[in-house]
């Protein structure tokens, strides 16, 4: 269960959608304190102090309470005795160890900081989606508390600078009648804010309106005198000076951007007033612009997640499954990355697929058929079902016969997805990355284009081959600055990270992931996000050589807390040897599933076999030892462009010398 929380407004928990029961209020106070600590810890007396201004008899145990019940609404499936992930006990008090995106407040935070560094084109709808979290005041409920001012005031201020931030990136997109509502109403609760006064008088003398911005900047005096006893600064007088003088530099910006960005305004208000609302026209523009939305990162992929079923439900509606066809299958965003960013979604979009293939007629056009294959096996990416593997070679085989460029570009994504049944497979990896270079060059479809180099960027690091992976990341790179795809360079960062992790130990390879992980908050990927950074830096300390030998006899330690992803239980017997829990720690190691099949997959091998060559388990080992074996000749783990545990075949080394001296486990290199 994921739980977000919300205090951006009242204090709130939900997971799913529903809101959870947080029962009383010093309850909720419990959870606001550790959401201000920021997955810090927080002394349970420094608790008992923040609740009562006069502690009654027994307060400690009352905040133990409060906690308790915090934790059985927070992890309802928590086992019995199992420590929690969630609200954690660490030393002296508590923590809350939420996901990076999982408070509103973090959230804001992180998309106008983001939205800073973007172009205006880009930083508009990021600034929108900030802005729209808020809910009422921070912490509403407790502004009296000395605990909360702090943050609230912090809060509050930078929700002003968004706002005018906002303003001002409007004006550089030409938008200045947008800005002028929201600047009023900022200003009617906020007149001594002078930047908002100068933003509005702009934005009105902007559209001819001369004589009410200088209005407004008479309105601003006042203010100011009435408010703050002060006159108008310099950069408001030099405003004042400069609309009366009709001064050029006033005039909007005439460069391509705002010029791009009046030409969206006027042609949205065109088709509004010219397609009719429930014509099926609109629903196929809405999904092409859905699929571009995607390719913008952080906020637009997130918002095209979301819009994306909302259309296909309409689709469905309809009652006609040709509409439903093009609907679904205009989404061929390219996807590189082997695990969901929501796997319910994935879902289903996939039972809506199938449903369109069976309502289709025996004579459909056979290219909708094709997309919604490639649909099916996008989607159902790391699955062990064969209707994956099934629907992408019918789907290649159909797009090949058709002879469609994009068609069959759409069909190789999804053989990409489907070609991780075993181990070993990074030559088959390749290949499809470069018939997919070579068929995007040549037919100008960009985003493949990058989506083959990135591939060949993985399949080989995979072969060892950095030289020209080294050339595919220099062509990604050019790629996404000159058509505007910025989450291609999260991926040659991290590519970059793990090749300074592969040249051998290294203080800067640790930096580097951390940079790259930096990157990803708030790029809309989850499924790439969730667990990352903790198991690219598990890697990197086995990969160190920090395990069980004779000359480093501690274990390879790790933050069981953190926030693990998928991957947890792949770190769990780390952490519990540790914490000198063998026993438990086989138990665990016996019990773990097969690795989901992805890019991950070799990794997850390696590090079973790196537990089990500690614990001497020979069925593991010859288990781990049969995985990897197609693998031989590759880097652990680089298959995925991100991280690496050496090379397999020194795994199998260790995995061969301890099977053949049973008594007497090899310790891994």
């Amino acid at each position: 269960m994921r739980v977000a929380f919300g205090v951006l407004g009242p204090t709130v928990a939900e997971s799913d959608g529903r809101a959870l029961a947080l029962k009383g209020p010093r309850h909720r106070a419990v959870l606001a304190r550790l959401v201000v600590a920021r997955r810090r810890v927080v002394p349970v007396t420094h608790l008992v102090g923040d609740l009562w201004t006069d502690p009654p008899p027994g307060a400690v145990g009352a905040v133990q309470t409060f906690v308790a019940a915090l934790r059985r609404v927070l992890e309802p499936d928590r086992p019995s005795r199992a420590p929690a992930r969630l609200l954690v006990t660490d030393g002296p008090g508590y923590a809350l160890r939420p996901e990076p995106d999982a408070v509103d407040a973090w959230r804001f935070e992180t998309a106008v900081g983001a939205a800073a560094r973007l172009p205006a084109t880009q930083a508009l709808p990021r600034l929108e989606e900030a802005l729209a979290l808020w809910r009422g005041p921070a912490y509403a409920e407790f502004e009296d508390e000395d605990w909360a001012r702090g943050e609230r005031s912090r809060l509050a201020e930078l929700r002003l600078q968004a706002v005018e931030q906002r303003a001002r990136t409007q004006l550089d997109l030409g938008l200045a009648a947008e800005a002028v509502p929201d600047l009023d109403v900022h200003l009617a609760a906020h007149p001594w804010r002078e930047d908002a006064w100068r933003l509005l008088a702009l934005a009105l003398y902007r559209q001819d309106r001369q004589g009410d911005a200088l209005g407004v900047l008479r309105r601003a005096r006042a203010a100011l005198a009435d408010q703050l006893g002060v006159d108008p600064g310099p950069r408001l007088r030099r405003l004042e000076t400069d609309i009366l003088a009709q001064d050029p530099g006033l005039d909007p910006p005439a460069g391509p951007t705002a010029t791009a960005a009046r030409l969206w305004t006027r042609t949205a208000a065109a088709y509004d007033r010219t397609v009719a609302a429930g014509a099926r026209a609109r629903l196929e523009t809405t999904v092409s612009l859905i699929r571009n939305l995607a390719v913008t990162g952080g906020g637009g992929l997130a918002a095209a997640r979301q819009h994306r079923m909302e259309a296909i439900a309409a689709a469905e509606e309809f009652g006609d499954p040709d509409l439903t066809a093009r609907v679904i299958g205009a989404y061929d965003v390219p996807a590189i990355w082997t695990r969901s960013d929501d796997p319910e979604l994935a879902r289903r979009i996939v039972d809506a697929a199938e449903r369109a293939l069976t309502a289709s007629p025996g004579d459909a056009h056979e290219a909708s058929r094709c997309r919604l294959l490639a649909t099916i096996a996008l989607e159902t990416r790391g699955s062990r079902a064969p209707r994956g593997p099934q629907a992408a070679r019918e789907a290649e085989e159909i797009a090949r016969r058709l002879d469609d460029p994009a068609l069959l570009a759409f069909a190789l994504n999804g053989a990409f997805m489907q070609s991780f049944t075993r181990a070993g497979l990074a030559p088959r990896r390749d290949e499809i990355g470069a018939e997919l270079v070579e068929l995007a060059a040549r037919h100008d479809l960009v985003t493949y284009e990058v989506l083959g180099h990135l591939i060949r960027l993985q399949a080989r690091g995979a072969l060892a081959d950095f030289a020209a992976a080294d050339r595919h990341a220099a062509a990604v790179d050019r790629l996404a600055e000159r058509h505007e795809l910025p989450l291609a360079g999260v991926f040659t960062q991290w590519y970059r990270a793990l090749r300074l992790a592969a040249s051998g130990p290294s203080a800067g390879a640790e930096t580097a992931y951390r940079d790259a992980a930096a990157r990803l908050d708030g790029a809309g990927m989850p499924g790439l996000e969730r667990g990352l950074l903790p198991l690219t830096l598990l890697c990197l300390r086995v990969q160190r050589g920090r395990t069980w030998s004779d000359t480093d006899p501690g274990p390879v330690e790790i933050d069981p807390g953190a926030d693990w992803g998928p991957y947890r239980p792949w770190a769990a017997p780390f952490a519990l040897l540790a914490s000198g829990r063998r026993a438990e720690a086989r138990a665990v190691l016996r019990a773990l599933p097969e690795p989901p099949r992805d890019l991950m997959y070799e990794a997850c091998c390696c590090l079973e076999a790196v537990v089990a060559l500690e614990v001497g388990d020979r069925d593991v080992l010859e288990r781990a030892r049969t995985r990897l074996l197609p693998a031989a000749g590759e880097l652990a783990g680089a298959g995925s462009g991100l991280i690496t545990l050496g090379p397999v075949e020194d795994h199998l080394a260790d995995i061969t010398s301890a099977l053949r001296a049973p008594t007497s486990p090899v310790p891994p290199r």
